[in-house]
């Protein structure tokens, strides 16, 4: 998936800006220098096109300094990184000499970049756009993050500018997993176990792999490539450069992946950073396995495990049906089942019902529990199909589908995992016009 950088000096709108075009309001949006804090990633849809943005104004330090080198540095890493760059200047405060940096910067760069001017709020800012034409750049994008004027058209130029999709991006020749974490959970510490030999270095300090490195395996009758991710912790805590790029790493890591094993420290139980790895690869409808490691530091009974994994799934719910695996990457305990697992998880991802067998299966069910009828209204749904994607997605044809909630959309989810085999994939569903 293509990935689109924010950049530009502090407090000229990037996470307002992040905001908008995610339709998140999860970051922190204060009229305060280096305040960004909380999320460096989003996926948009436009127009039928995906990517993902990324804000990098997560490791600016919030300090008295002029911040140069560090938005030098910021803007380096985005070009290395970022298929297309949006470059964010202030309306209000006119163009800096900070501004001028980062424009002489991004005009050395074959890539793409937008400049986009934001608090455009009202006819006067819009007057005094032209100033930053001097910037040498073709075209500007006047925008208000706050109130949204200007992000279509931003939009519009930035799905133009992507490049190409690869038709073969999802399909590999064999099966890719992407082992995700937060920092120490045992992630390299599972890869050596993997492979009976150091492939990694493995310390106690969090943080110590620091980019994604990829492994082929094939021994045993399993046939894999499995990558190795850095540590993501959350964004308040990334504040040096090559850490911030190699949690973007394993974002992208998690999107290249058919089957996401997501291993948590069991000493620590589930925790924010680890759900929000899960929403990324459920988001990017990926395979997901739970990992739980370090299990032999964990007292436990007969009841321990079953316990552990119905607080798991309380909190990863509404999706619940994900295999979870208790192991010890040190011990050397359940290794392959967990890996054993993943490749059932893949297969799974891969199902192909037939249109006749969904129809027959669920058409009776459905006549059954029909969807609560709206405004005396009796919504019928008439015929079911898979979509050819890379991962499951059915559609319902109904005469009112706009009418069908979320509810009913989970009943049929749960419909079609107690009749097949989904365990550890998402499903989307689809209600169109009869």
């Amino acid at each position: 998936m293509a990935v689109v950088a924010i950049v530009g000096r502090p407090n000229v709108g990037k996470s307002a800006l992040f905001n908008r075009l995610t339709g998140m309001r999860k970051a922190i949006v204060e009229d305060v220098e280096g305040v960004t804090r909380d999320r460096i990633y989003g996926k948009v849809e436009w127009n039928g096109k995906e990517f993902s943005l990324i804000d990098t104004g997560g490791y600016v330090k919030d300090t008295d300094d002029v911040f140069e080198k560090e938005i030098q540095d910021q803007v380096k890493l985005a070009i290395d990184e970022a298929d297309v760059i949006l470059f964010v200047v202030d309306a209000a405060a006119g163009i800096t000499p900070l501004d001028e940096e980062v424009a002489q910067l991004l005009r050395q760069t074959r890539k793409p970049v937008l400049l986009v001017v934001n608090k455009v709020d009202n006819s006067g800012r819009m007057d005094n756009i032209w100033e930053f034409y001097t910037l040498g750049f073709d075209e500007v994008y006047p925008v208000s993050a706050i109130n949204g004027s200007g992000t279509g058209d931003l939009l519009d130029a930035i799905v133009e500018k992507l490049p190409p999709e690869e038709s073969q991006a999802q399909t590999h020749e064999r099966p890719v997993f992407t082992i995700a974490g937060r920092p120490n959970a045992g992630k390299s510490t599972f890869i050596n176990t993997l492979f009976e030999e150091k492939k990694n270095i493995v310390t106690d300090i969090p943080g110590t792999t620091r980019d994604t490195i990829t492994w082929h395996f094939n021994k045993f009758g399993r046939d894999f490539e499995i990558i190795d991710t850095a540590g993501m912790r959350k964004k308040k805590n990334v504040d040096d450069k090559v850490e911030y790029y190699s949690v973007l790493r394993s974002i992208k890591a998690i999107e290249n992946a058919d089957v996401v094993l997501l291993m948590i420290d069991a000493t620590r139980g589930l925790e924010a950073q680890d759900l929000n790895i899960f929403e990324i690869a459920r988001k990017n409808n990926k395979g997901i396995v739970i990992l739980v490691n370090k299990w032999d530091l964990i007292e436990k009974d007969t009841h321990t495990a079953k316990e552990f994994e119905k607080y798991i799934k309380q909190r990863i719910a509404p999706f619940t049906d994900v295999p979870v695996i208790f192991i010890s990457a040190k011990e050397k305990k359940r290794i392959l089942k967990a890996i054993d697992r993943a490749l059932k998880v893949y297969e799974n991802r891969k199902r192909k019902i037939k249109t006749s067998e969904l129809n027959q299966i669920l058409l009776p069910v459905i006549q059954n529990n029909p969807p609560p009828a709206v405004k005396g209204k009796y919504i019928k749904i008439k015929y079911v199909t898979q979509l050819p994607t890379h991962s499951p997605k059915f559609a319902f044809f109904a005469n009112l589908p706009q009418y069908i909630k979320e509810p009913y959309k989970r009943f049929l989810e749960n419909q079609i995992r107690e009749h097949w085999d989904f365990s550890g994939v998402p499903i989307e569903i689809y209600f169109r016009k009869k």
